[in-house]
């Protein structure tokens, strides 16, 4: 090998000095090669993964018929609908507990028997007192007698006679003290016996035989609690509901309980009450909602976990369509832009379709009745100086003021009436509903539809109007997403490339 060979691949001329022509002709292509490589490179990482994202930005979904159920759903915990504490009235030991927890009793059933000897001397005292009362009667009685007789025949001063009654008044008085007394210390004796107030089962015994405790009546601590009772053939199940379900719980409706005792067996109930106190729990804003169930067959015990679902609306075999695919008037024309149609296109579209009842075209006013502006004025000017309306003129400014306050309500929403989801009420099923807009495909082509829908379980809405059984809705990415896939296209068509060349390109045009 000789150094005359080393120099011509270097593309040198034989004797050393510049480049020959042949050689800057082959650099000149090499270079070339090398910006037409760069471009392809550009489209392949640029303009191709764009072409795919755009495919995908999009797909299209059938309409079908299916079944749709709304449902609220909570966890609660079952407890007794009635539940009765049971105390003694009598103090002392107990000296028969014949009754323990989970027996079933009827309604004066012997639950405690307490010590009665105290009892039975005080009722013994209260009678002797009543026979010492009533003897002194029978000689108030007869002194008064004698006293009348001498009164009568001006013997006896009128001084005596009156004594002599009020004697008698006295010894009477303590009779009735001495039969309220007789009384009493019969019921407190009658009291040593502790029955059940209620047929129910005894869910939890707080005492034991031998125990000495105080009754309420005279202990100001409420006196001792013997053991708790309850009803358990109805129970209940305590639940709580978010705020944003609440207006959907309506007492009388149907529920389903479900327990983990018995997880394929549910339980039908029935919502009887709605608290209207509000609790907070974790920082969210809870309603108690109570269920009432059947429990015959004593199957639910008090303190057992359960899960409610409280169906407020059920369709079946009802058209259906994905609710991704629902637009409102806020992102109708961002979600036209992913499909290459413009603002008057979707706009001229929706013209196109048939009008809903309840539907207005976006950003229309809510229609009213014109009123005549001159006699508005002039009642509004009889008014403010101080004149007394007639009844037609009281109810011209109501109208007035109502239309007002209309579009008012329409400017502060930013959108149409009460449309969209934030502006509808949950309180009955067909107020699930209201007026949206999808785009389908007809003719093989994107249109604009107006539609009505029915409920909805959040994954398939029900179709009222405006959709046949054999029409494609497309499913489009939201706005914000439409938004951040456009930026991320920008950022990636100018940062990508050669580095040193797509750059240089980009400067030398400048």
């Amino acid at each position: 090998m000789t150094p005359t060979t080393t120099k011509r691949v270097g593309n040198l001329s034989p004797n050393g000095g510049a480049p020959s022509m042949t050689s800057r002709h082959a650099a000149l292509v090499v270079v070339m090669t090398a910006l037409a490589a760069c471009d392809q490179i550009d489209e392949f990482l640029v303009d191709d993964p764009v072409e795919e994202e755009q495919v995908a930005l999009y797909q299209s979904a059938p309409v079908q018929r299916r079944n749709i159920t709304v449902a609220v759903e909570a966890a609660g915990v079952i407890e007794p609908v009635k539940t009765v504490e049971v105390k003694s009235k009598a103090s002392g030991e107990i000296l028969e507990l014949p009754v323990d927890t989970g027996d079933f009793v009827e309604a004066g059933t012997l639950l405690a028997r307490i010590d009665r000897r105290v009892l039975n001397n005080s009722l013994e005292q209260a009678k002797a007192s009543l026979e010492v009362a009533k003897a002194r009667q029978a000689n108030t009685q007869s002194q008064l007698d004698r006293i009348v007789r001498l009164y009568e025949q001006e013997s006896l001063s009128k001084v005596d006679y009156e004594q002599s009654l009020l004697e008698h008044a006295t010894a009477r008085s303590e009779v009735v003290r001495g039969e309220i007394q007789v009384e009493n210390a019969t019921i407190q004796l009658e009291d040593a016996d502790v029955n059940s107030p209620i047929a129910g089962t005894v869910i939890e015994r707080l005492v034991e035989q031998g125990q000495v405790i105080s009754s309420p009546l005279g202990d100001v601590g409420g006196g001792t609690l013997l053991m708790q009772m309850a009803d358990l053939s109805r129970v209940q199940v305590r639940m709580l509901v978010d705020e944003i379900d609440i207006g959907k719980v309506q007492p009388g409706t149907i529920a389903e309980v479900n327990v983990a005792a018995y997880p394929n067996r549910p339980f039908e109930g029935e919502i009887v009450k709605v608290e209207p106190q509000a609790v907070a729990e974790q920082n969210v804003t809870m309603f108690p909602v109570l269920i009432e169930l059947e429990n015959r067959e004593g199957l639910l015990k008090p303190g057992m976990n359960a899960e409610v679902e409280v169906v407020m609306a059920r369709r079946e075999s009802v058209m259906a369509i994905p609710t991704a695919a629902l637009r409102t008037p806020k992102d109708i024309h961002v979600a036209g832009s992913v499909l290459g149609l413009d603002a008057e296109a979707v706009d001229g579209m929706l013209d196109a379709s048939p009008v809903l009842a309840g539907d207005r075209a976006p950003g229309a006013a809510p229609e009213v009745p014109a009123l005549d502006r001159e006699r508005v004025r002039a009642a509004f000017l009889k008014r403010r100086n101080g004149e007394e309306l007639t009844e037609d003129e009281e109810t011209l400014l109501a109208q007035a003021r109502q239309q007002m306050g209309g579009r008012r309500g329409a400017r502060a929403t930013g959108r149409p009436g009460n449309e969209g989801p934030s502006r509808r009420s949950s309180v009955a099923a067909a107020q699930l509903g209201g007026n949206y807009m999808v785009f389908a495909l007809r003719g093989g082509e994107p249109a604009a539809l107006r539609i009505r829908t029915g409920i909805t379980d959040l994954d398939h809405a029900e179709v009222v109007a405006g959709l046949d059984d054999d029409d494609n809705v497309l499913i489009l990415p939201s706005a914000s997403l439409v938004r951040a896939q456009e930026s991320f296209q920008r950022r990636v068509s100018g940062r990508v490339g050669i580095p040193g060349l797509s750059q240089q390109g980009g400067r030398g045009n400048d």
